[in-house]
């Protein structure tokens, strides 16, 4: 009895040394991302009450504070990052609408599905003329970044790139993170030939599917011309 007593004494001692975790105590923590967009997870656990820092190169999302809140946090995480998440590629196209009060402006005709956006950018800046100088459109997957470019008469460029696209909510809200579009004009300066460019650039965008999102406004040749761009954005299941 001395002796099975002692073995069960023996096998008790192992798990009685194991000190209980304390739940307030503060840990760090890395989760790497497969699937989803790290920025799109850190907005979404911005109230779990923990310090959250994402880097999208690496997909690393790293958690700071107590234990509880991280394992809550790390929990969320192994939810998110599924691969039905990120299966979906998204379709941005942009439009390069120029506006301007000189004549004979050089361009396309306003296309048909854009005339309800056109009409209202006349009711806030009433040029005399609007026409179509370029249409750029980029396919990314969920999660990742794109970028495309034109080439126009006169030397010039357009370009268009996104550091990172993601579905946020039920999928019908399309968040672009680090969004550049504009026009490259080429310029002479000192005997060497440079570009100034006259785009648009955007930390975070959100835009609804199918909506069309006047993304912002750039000056051409002054005040009297300004370059516009909307922008469409579709999920490509």
């Amino acid at each position: 009895m001395r002796r099975l007593l002692f073995a069960l004494v023996l096998l008790a001692a192992p798990v009685m040394a194991q000190a209980p975790q304390d739940p307030n105590e503060n840990i760090k923590k890395l989760v790497t991302l497969k699937y989803v967009d790290p920025q799109s997870v850190r907005r979404l656990l911005a109230n779990f009450g923990v310090e959250i820092q994402a880097d999208d190169r690496m997909k690393v999302i790293a958690l700071s504070g107590n234990r509880n809140r991280v394992t809550t946090a790390e929990d969320a995480i192994k939810q998110l990052d599924v691969p039905s998440a990120a299966q979906k590629d998204i379709e941005l196209t942009v439009y390069f609408v120029v506006g301007s009060d000189q004549p004979n402006l050089a361009g396309n005709p306003i296309p048909q599905d854009l005339q309800s956006t056109v009409a209202a950018l006349k009711s806030t800046f009433p040029f005399k003329g609007y026409v179509l100088l370029d249409v750029l459109s980029l396919r990314s997957r969920a999660g990742s970044g794109a970028d495309t470019t034109g080439q126009l008469t006169g030397n010039r460029y357009t370009s268009f790139r996104v550091r990172s696209a993601s579905l946020d909510g039920d999928g019908s809200v399309i968040r672009l993170d680090g969004l550049h579009a504009g026009l490259r004009i080429p310029h002479v300066s000192e005997g060497k030939l440079q570009y100034v460019d006259t785009g648009i650039s955007t930390d975070v965008v959100d835009v609804k599917e199918g909506q069309k999102l006047v993304v912002g406004r750039s000056s051409l040749d002054g005040p009297e011309k300004a370059l516009f761009l909307v922008l469409i954005a579709k999920v490509i299941s």
